[in-house]
């Protein structure tokens, strides 16, 4: 999953611009730039339902009005919409979240988002959590569907095992590790879809090539066919705004760096303790750049 750093809003736009304008192209900063294709595809209750039902194949009676999407919408941070969040009825809470970067730091992302979610809950459905009455609450069923390399990952992670070396604590977390699904199902078309994607920019970069010969390949293997098609036009709108962020982040990171490097070695250069040279291998600038910031301080 694509991260960008934090970023002024007004400083990526400028960065978009003048990235167009060496480029020749049109930035394509869209409405869509934070949404991922996992977001994208399960907020249409009928490929929700068959999300639930490779979960829980034994469950034979959910239908598709008894889903309810409760993703929080993630107003405050700089990257994808990659989570989500669906209840059944008010019998079970299903959190989950793609990941192609291994990290057991979601088992903490994910836990704050399951008490977010409850709060939510607890606060739409009027539950007096001061009161002497046990609420009822829906059972927790916590996900991560990882699309990277396996390696010898396993298939749970939890809380007092990842950071508290399996002592006993007052609240743990389970979180379920999702590789590959089964055969044809919804979760397992996702992955082939990542992995066929990773592969295109492998050859194309990310380039809106790559994103063509992605829904191609996959519509013709059958994979995720009638969403691909049915929203073709989204799809191509998701990533290539997000690839056109990650460019622009990147080059906003580039000169935010220089920036500071530069200031450090202004503060050096004044306190007159240091060689040019040695400033220039602290700062990473080269001896030109750091004579250039002398000179021009004694202008």
């Amino acid at each position: 999953m694509f991260r960008p750093i934090n970023t002024n809003g007004n400083e990526v736009v400028k960065m978009a611009q003048e990235t167009a304008a060496e480029t020749g192209k049109q930035p394509t900063m869209k409405r869509t730039v934070k949404d991922s294709v996992f977001a994208n595809l399960f907020t249409d209750t009928k490929y929700l339902i068959k999300l639930y039902r490779a979960l829980h194949p034994e469950d034979k009676k959910t239908e598709e009005k008894d889903i309810e999407n409760v993703t929080i919408k993630n107003i405050l941070t700089d990257q994808p919409y990659n989570d989500l969040g669906f209840r059944i009825g008010n019998t079970v809470l299903l959190l989950l979240e793609a990941q192609s970067t291994w990290t057991v730091n979601i088992i903490v992302r994910i836990l704050m988002y399951l008490m977010q979610t409850y709060n939510d809950y607890c606060s739409e459905n009027g539950l007096d959590l001061y009161g002497s009455t046990r609420v009822k609450l829906p059972k927790p069923e916590l996900y991560v569907i990882f699309t990277g390399d396996r390696k010898d990952h396993p298939e749970y992670i939890t809380l007092k095992d990842e950071f508290f070396g399996g002592q006993e604590v007052a609240v743990d977390a389970k979180v379920k590790i999702i590789y590959d699904g089964q055969p044809g199902d919804i979760i397992n078309q996702y992955v082939t879809f990542t992995k066929v994607a990773n592969d295109q920019m492998k050859k194309h970069g990310k380039t809106r090539k790559a994103v063509e010969e992605t829904i191609r390949i996959c519509i013709d293997e059958d994979v995720l066919t009638e969403y691909l098609k049915e929203r073709e036009v989204e799809v191509m709108d998701i990533m290539t705004a997000l690839f056109d962020e990650e460019e622009v982040s990147r080059r906003y990171g580039i000169r935010m760096q220089r920036e500071n490097s530069e200031k450090i070695a202004k503060n050096l250069l004044a306190k007159g303790q240091m060689s040019i040279e040695d400033i220039a291998d602290c700062t990473g600038l080269s001896t030109n750049e750091v004579e250039a910031l002398s000179e021009l301080a004694l202008a």
